[in-house]
């Protein structure tokens, strides 16, 4: 019994660090976004002077050699180039400061309209660099396939994005530690999927990692209850993810597993545009 309650308040520790880095994950999300802003609007000005620079070159010709000319040329070019991908890179991290601090600010059981494969998408990866901060040498083939044609949603976007999280970490968790032990020719992998059956959205997140036990299958939803040593799991994650898809959502959490080969997570909830 000792142990128990040991154990028990050692998860609720982390529980209570887990809310804390997420109001500090807030904060920097908050933090970061006004010099992204600078950086996008600064890309943006020094666009427009690369063209104003072209048509000042293509006006002057006639003074410079032909050598000088295709230099200056190619130069421009490149320039150009490089300032798209700052401006596409700085747009994709907006993205991801905005996710964040929605899901920070958003308000319990709000449903708002929401790309649901964007969603999806940002916390796979968030999942997938936390995972290799944490593990030096973690690397894994992530697979998606988003069906491009879906309308936003009306969900609750910051438990969406927990659920993500929660399956991702636990499919990141799995290969990794079943890549301790394989033979060399293991492929570390996690399929991800977001697409429309009839009238359900469904979301599916497939690894080739260890699968699970009959026990682990039988206590998977049981709070409390983890397979990973104290400190990196709090045994809640399951159960909160069952909440957060059925009750919250009204639709269905279900799983498909082999030991030692993989396991695959699907959540099915109703669409809502319709």
């Amino acid at each position: 019994m000792d142990q128990q309650v040991e154990t028990l308040q050692q998860q609720l520790k982390e529980q209570e660090k887990l809310a804390a880095l997420g109001m500090l994950s807030a904060g920097i999300a908050h933090e970061i976004q006004n010099p992204l802003n600078f950086v996008i609007n600064f890309s943006k000005m020094s666009g427009k002077l690369i063209g104003e620079l072209t048509e000042i070159v293509d006006d002057n010709k006639g003074n410079i050699s032909d050598d000088d000319r295709a230099d200056l040329q190619e130069i421009m070019t490149d320039l150009q180039d490089n300032i798209a991908r700052i401006e596409e890179h700085s747009q994709r991290a907006v993205g991801i400061v905005r996710d964040i601090l929605l899901v920070a600010r958003g308000k319990a059981d709000e449903r708002i309209p929401t790309d649901v494969g964007r969603i999806v998408k940002e916390y796979v990866w968030l999942a997938y660099h936390a995972m290799r901060a944490s593990h030096k040498g973690f690397n894994i083939s992530i697979r998606e396939d988003y069906q491009p044609d879906i309308p936003p949603q009306m969900v609750v976007p910051q438990e969406i994005s927990r659920a993500v999280l929660n399956l991702m970490n636990n499919a990141c968790y799995t290969v990794w530690r079943k890549s301790a032990t394989a033979p060399a020719d293991y492929q570390p992998a996690i399929d991800i999927s977001v697409a429309t059956q009839g009238t359900e959205l469904v979301i599916s997140i497939a690894d080739n990692g260890e699968g699970m036990s009959p026990e682990v299958q039988r206590r998977l939803y049981e709070n409390f209850y983890t397979t990973k040593p104290i400190g990196e799991g709090t045994g809640l994650g399951m159960a909160i993810t069952r909440d957060i898809v059925e009750h919250i959502h009204g639709g269905r959490l279900s799983f498909q597993t082999k030991e030692g080969e993989g396991t695959c997570f699907t959540m099915t909830i109703p669409l809502t545009n319709r």
